[in-house]
C-alpha cells in the first residue's frame, strides 16, 4: 500500500455546501459479492479500516475535475470526492469507471445529471453536438440567447460545455470584449455579462480553469462588469489591480504557490463581490465553484507548510530584536492569517498544520511576542494563540509546563497571558474577555488527557496552582486588604467579576488544589469583601462564589466558613439590602434555603447560633425559621438519643405494612403472648427487663406530647393564611398571645401528662398508655420559635404520616395494653 499513485482524501458534501474530509487512504477497484458489481474501495492508511466502499453504478454520473479529482453523487443530498495525491492515480481509477459505464476516458463526465426527456433522447440520437454560432460582434445576442436556452436542460448544458471547451470559445469571446470595450459598444458588453454569468452556471471544472488562468481572470471580471441592471458599469478590475495590494512580508520563492494565492483571491472575490447573489435555483450551479476555491486553499497551505526554508524565515525574523515595528506587525499579521485560512481545513488536515507550527517554534515565538509594547501586536499574536489553544490546548499545556523548568514564573507564557487580562486598557475588557475564556479551556479537566504513565490533569492543575494562580489572585488580593473594595471603579468590578467567574469554575472542576488553594490563602473571606461593593454584580459574583462552595457539601469547607465566621459578610448585604425584593434578596434566600433543604448540620447550627436574632423577623419566606426548626430537631436529637430511635421505630412502622414484618416487629417489642401476661402487666423486651419504666416511657411521654402540640400549632398557622391570602415580602407571620403563651407555657399544670392543658395526648387518663410518674420527671415541654411555616418540610410530613399511621392501626388487641399498675 505505498503506492502514492492511489493515495486519495475521501471528502462527503456537508449540509453548508462545505467538503467534510473522511481520512486518507489508498484506493482500489474490484469485484464486492455483496454488492453485485464493480466497487471502488478506499482503506485507511492509517488502520487499513475501510473509509469507502462505493458500487460504480452505470446509470451514477461521475465528474473529473482538476485533474486529480472525482465527484459523483450517490444520493439525492449525498456528495462524494476523491482527491488523488498524483494525477496517474486519478487518470487509472478514471478509465475503471469509464469502461464499468462504457465511456470514453477522455470525457470529464460520464452521465447527464438528470434524466432527459424522450424528446431530448430522439434530439441527442439525430444531433450528437450542439453548434455554436461563429464569434461575432454581430452574432453576440444570438450567442447569449442559446446559452440562456441552454440552462434549464441538463443534456443542453453537457452539449453546450463540450463545445465551448472543443473549440477554444471563451479566449474568442474575451477579444470581443476587447473590441467592444474599444468601441464603448454597451449592448455588447451586456450581451457578453449574459454569456460570462451563463458560463458560470454551467458549473464545468475544465472552464473554470480556462476563465482563471492568469491571461484570462481579468477579462472575465472585466465582462461582469457591465450588468444590464445597473446604470454605470463596476470598477472591479481598478480594485484589483490598485487598491488591493499583494503582500510579502516573506520572499515566496515558488511560482506556482505564488500564482495559486493570486488565483484564489481573484476567485473568492468572484464569487463574494462580483457574482450576483445566486437564487434557490442557481444556488447549486455554482457547487463545483466552491470546491474549486475549498481545494485551492487546502493546496495553498499544503504547499506553505512544505516549505522549510519560508517557516524558518519567517519565525527567525519574528523572534529577532533586530526586526523593525512595522516589518514585526506585517509578519504576525501573515501569520494570522495563516491560522485562520486554516480554519477551513479538516481535522486531519489542521493537525498537521499545527503540528508543524509547534515544530517550528510558534508558542516560543509568541511569547517574545506578547512581552512587546506595542499593543496591535499583542493583539494579532493573542489572536493566533487562540487558535493554537481552541484547537490543541494539551499542546499549549506541555509547552509551559517544560518551560517553567528553565525560566522564572514572570515570563511563563501563561502568566503573560494573565498579565494581558488583568493590564487591558478597554474599558469593556474585550480583549480580558478572551484571554479569560482561553485561559478557563486550559484549566478545563474535561480537555486534559490521561494515560497509563500519568494524567495530565494532575500534573497542569499542579504546575498552575504553583507557578500562576498568585499571579490571577493578586489584583482580587490587591484591592480587599479593608473591610471594603480599595477600589470600586466600573472597569476594576469587571476585572474583579472576572476573575471571580475564573475562580468559580475551578471551584466546580478543581478538586483539592483549589480547596487548599482558597483555606491556606484565606481567599473566601477576600472574596466575601466584594459583597459590599456598589457594583451589584460584583457582589452576586462574590455571593456565586460562596454558594458554589457550599454547593459541594464539603465538611473541609464547611469548617473554614464556621471558624472565620463568614455568613457575616453575607448577614450584613441580606440585611443591608432591606426590604428590596431583588436578584440579591433572592439568592441569598436561595442560599440558605439549600442549607436547609440538604439539611447540612453544621451550616445549620453555626447560622442559628450566631445570626437568629438578625433574622427572627425575616418572615415573607420560611426559610429561617425552617433552619430554626432543622436546628432544634437536631439538638433535641443529640440531647435525647432515646427519642431520636424512637423516631426511626416510628419510621420503620409506617412503611412496614406486611403481615411478617409486623409479627418481627411484635416480637422484637413484646416477646410475649397475652395468654402468659397477667393481667396489668407491661410488657417489655427481655432486653429492657432491667430498665426503668419510667426510662422508657418518658420519652416516648414526650415525643407524643410535643407532636399534638405542634399539630395545634400547624392548625392556628394554616387558619391565619388562610384568612390572610398570598403573602407579599413585607408581610410578617404573628400569632395571638394566647397562641404564643399555650407554646411556651411552663407551668407543670399545663404539662403534666394528665393534665386538662394536654387534651388527647399519651398520658391523659382516658389514653390506653399512661404510666404513673412523678412531678420531677415531667419536664416542662417548650417549643422555641414554634412557629410553623407556610412551606411543608419533611419533618412535618413525616410527623403527619406517623400520626395517620397510628389512627389507622387498629385498637391493640393480641398484645397486653400499657396500663397504669
Amino acid at each position: 500500500m505505498t503506492d502514492t499513485r492511489r493515495r486519495v482524501k475521501v471528502y462527503t458534501l456537508n449540509e453548508d455546501r462545505q467538503w467534510d474530509d473522511r481520512g486518507t487512504g489508498h484506493v482500489s477497484s474490484g469485484y464486492v459479492e455483496r454488492l453485485k458489481g464493480m466497487s471502488l474501495l478506499v482503506r485507511a492508511e492509517s488502520d487499513g479500516s475501510l473509509l469507502l466502499e462505493s458500487k460504480i453504478n452505470p446509470n451514477t454520473a461521475y465528474q473529473k475535475q482538476q485533474d486529480t479529482l472525482i465527484v459523483w453523487s450517490e444520493a439525492e443530498n449525498y456528495d462524494l470526492a476523491l482527491s488523488f495525491q498524483e494525477k496517474a492515480g486519478c487518470d487509472e481509477i478514471w478509465e475503471k469507471i469509464c469502461q464499468v459505464q462504457g465511456k470514453d476516458p477522455s470525457v470529464d463526465i460520464t452521465q447527464d445529471l438528470v434524466d432527459e426527456s424522450e424528446e431530448e433522447r430522439f434530439d441527442d440520437m439525430s444531433s450528437p453536438g450542439l453548434e455554436l454560432p461563429s464569434c461575432e460582434l454581430s452574432r453576440l445576442e444570438e450567442i447569449a440567447e442559446l446559452v440562456a436556452s441552454s440552462l434549464p436542460s441538463p443534456l443542453r448544458r453537457e452539449k453546450l460545455a463540450l463545445a465551448l471547451e472543443n473549440e477554444g470559445y471563451i479566449k474568442k469571446l474575451l477579444e470581443l470584449f476587447h473590441v467592444c470595450e474599444d468601441l464603448e459598444n454597451i449592448e455588447g458588453l451586456h450581451h457578453l455579462y449574459e454569456i460570462i454569468k451563463g458560463i458560470f452556471l454551467l458549473n464545468r471544472t475544465a472552464l473554470f480553469e480556462v476563465m482563471f488562468s492568469e491571461e484570462c481572470i481579468m477579462d472575465v471580471i472585466g465582462c461582469l462588469e457591465y450588468d444590464p441592471a445597473l446604470s454605470q458599469p463596476r470598477k472591479h478590475r481598478e480594485f484589483l489591480t490598485k487598491t488591493a495590494k499583494f503582500k510579502e512580508v516573506i520572499p515566496i520563492s515558488d511560482p506556482e504557490l505564488k500564482q495559486k494565492i493570486h488565483q484564489t483571491y481573484r476567485v473568492q472575490y468572484i464569487q463574494d463581490m462580483v457574482l450576483p447573489t445566486p437564487s434557490v435555483f442557481e444556488e447549486n450551479m455554482l457547487s463545483t465553484l466552491h470546491s474549486f476555491i475549498f481545494f485551492n486553499k487546502v493546496e495553498i497551505v499544503g504547499m506553505l507548510q512544505e516549505d522549510e526554508k519560508f517557516l524558518t524565515d519567517l519565525f527567525a525574523q519574528l523572534t529577532d530584536e533586530a526586526t523593525d515595528e512595522e516589518k514585526r506587525q506585517e509578519l504576525v499579521n501573515f501569520l494570522k492569517e495563516f491560522c485562520a485560512f486554516s480554519q477551513t481545513l479538516q481535522p486531519q488536515n489542521r493537525d498537521a498544520f499545527f503540528k508543524t507550527l509547534s515544530n517550528m517554534g510558534i508558542l516560543p515565538a509568541l511569547e517574545v511576542i506578547l512581552g512587546m509594547d506595542d499593543t496591535q501586536v499583542r493583539s494579532a499574536a493573542t489572536d493566533i494563540f487562540s487558535y493554537l489553544v481552541e484547537y490543541n490546548p494539551s499542546m499549549v499545556r506541555e509547552f509551559v509546563m517544560q518551560e517553567a523548568q528553565q525560566n522564572d514564573d514572570d515570563i511563563l507564557l501563561i502568566n503573560l497571558i494573565i498579565e494581558h487580562m488583568i493590564c487591558d486598557t478597554d474599558p469593556e475588557l474585550g480583549g480580558a474577555v478572551q484571554l479569560m475564556g482561553l485561559l478557563r479551556t486550559l484549566v478545563d479537566p474535561e480537555n486534559m488527557l490521561a494515560t497509563a504513565n500519568k494524567t495530565e490533569k494532575t500534573e497542569f492543575l499542579g504546575f498552575f496552582y504553583k507557578h500562576c494562580m498568585h499571579v490571577l489572585t493578586a489584583p482580587l488580593l490587591a484591592n480587599t486588604t479593608e473591610d471594603k473594595p480599595s477600589k470600586d471603579d466600573f472597569q476594576t468590578a469587571q476585572l474583579l467579576a472576572l476573575v471571580l467567574e475564573l475562580l468559580t469554575f475551578c471551584v466546580e472542576h478543581h478538586t483539592y488544589h483549589i480547596k487548599n488553594y482558597i483555606i491556606n490563602k484565606d481567599i473566601l473571606r477576600r472574596v466575601l469583601v466584594l459583597m459590599a461593593s456598589k457594583h451589584a454584580f460584583l457582589a452576586l459574583c462574590a455571593l456565586r462564589f460562596k454558594r458554589k462552595i457550599i454547593g459541594l457539601k464539603d465538611e473541609f469547607y464547611n469548617r473554614y466558613i464556621m471558624k472565620s465566621f463568614l455568613f457575616e459578610p453575607v448577614v450584613k448585604a441580606f440585611l443591608n439590602n432591606g426590604s428590596r425584593y431583588n436578584l440579591m434578596n433572592s439568592a441569598i434566600i436561595e442560599m440558605f434555603e439549600f442549607i436547609r433543604v440538604e439539611d447540612i448540620k453544621s451550616l445549620t447550627a453555626h447560622v442559628i447560633e450566631n445570626y437568629w436574632k438578625a433574622l427572627e423577623d425575616v418572615d415573607y419566606v420560611q426559610t429561617f425559621k425552617g433552619l430554626k426548626l432543622r436546628f432544634e430537631q437536631q439538638r433535641e436529637r443529640q440531647d435525647n438519643p432515646k427519642l431520636d430511635s424512637m423516631r426511626s421505630i416510628l419510621r420503620n412502622h409506617r412503611y412496614r405494612r406486611d403481615a411478617r414484618t409486623l409479627e418481627d416487629e411484635e416480637e422484637m417489642w413484646f416477646n410475649t403472648d397475652e395468654d402468659d401476661m397477667e393481667d396489668g402487666e407491661p410488657v417489655v423486651s427481655p432486653s429492657d427487663k432491667t430498665k426503668n419504666d419510667d426510662d422508657i416511657m418518658d420519652p416516648i411521654s414526650k415525643f407524643m406530647e410535643r407532636k399534638k402540640l405542634k399539630e395545634s400549632e400547624e392548625k392556628e398557622v394554616l387558619l391565619k393564611t388562610n384568612l390572610s391570602g398570598r403573602q407579599s415580602p413585607s408581610f410578617k407571620l404573628s400569632l395571638s398571645s394566647g397562641t404564643k403563651t399555650n407554646l411556651t407555657s411552663q407551668s407543670p399544670a399545663a404539662n403534666l401528662p394528665g393534665s386538662p392543658g394536654s387534651p388527647g395526648s399519651p398520658g391523659s387518663p382516658g389514653s390506653p398508655g399512661s404510666v404513673p410518674k412523678s412531678t420531677s420527671q415531667t419536664a416542662a415541654i417548650t417549643t422555641k420559635g414554634g412557629l410553623v411555616g407556610l412551606v411543608d418540610y419533611p419533618d412535618d410530613d413525616e410527623d403527619d404520616d406517623e400520626d395517620e399511621d397510628k389512627e389507622e392501626a387498629p385498637p391493640v388487641s393480641k398484645k397486653a395494653k400499657f396500663e397504669s399498675s
